[in-house]
C-alpha cells in the first residue's frame, strides 16, 4: 500500500538516524516501529502495584506544640523566644 505520511521533524530525524546506524531502508524502519507501537498501542497495560511508603516512628514531638509557627522556629533556631 502506498501513502503519504507527514512527519514530525523530531520524529524524522529519529528515523534517519537509526535508519543511517541499522544500515536499513526508509521503508523497512518506518513499517517496524509501526508495528511495534501499534502492538503495544493495542495490548492491555500491565498492572502496576501501588507505590506504598513505609511508615517510620519518629518519637514523640519534642516541642510540645506545634500550633505556633514563631515558637517552633525559635526552638529550632535554639533561640529563647517568647
Amino acid at each position: 500500500m502506498r501513502t503519504t505520511l507527514s512527519l514530525d521533524e523530531d520524529v524524522a530525524a529519529m528515523l534517519d538516524r537509526l535508519r543511517k546506524s541499522r544500515e536499513e531502508s526508509f521503508k523497512e524502519l518506518v513499517n517496524e516501529a509501526l508495528r511495534r507501537g501499534l502492538r503495544q498501542m493495542a495490548s492491555r497495560p500491565r498492572r502496576r502495584e501501588p507505590f506504598r511508603t513505609r511508615t517510620v516512628s519518629l518519637g514523640r514531638c519534642k516541642l510540645g506544640s506545634i500550633d505556633s509557627v514563631s515558637d517552633v522556629l525559635a526552638a529550632t533556631e535554639d533561640e529563647s523566644f517568647k
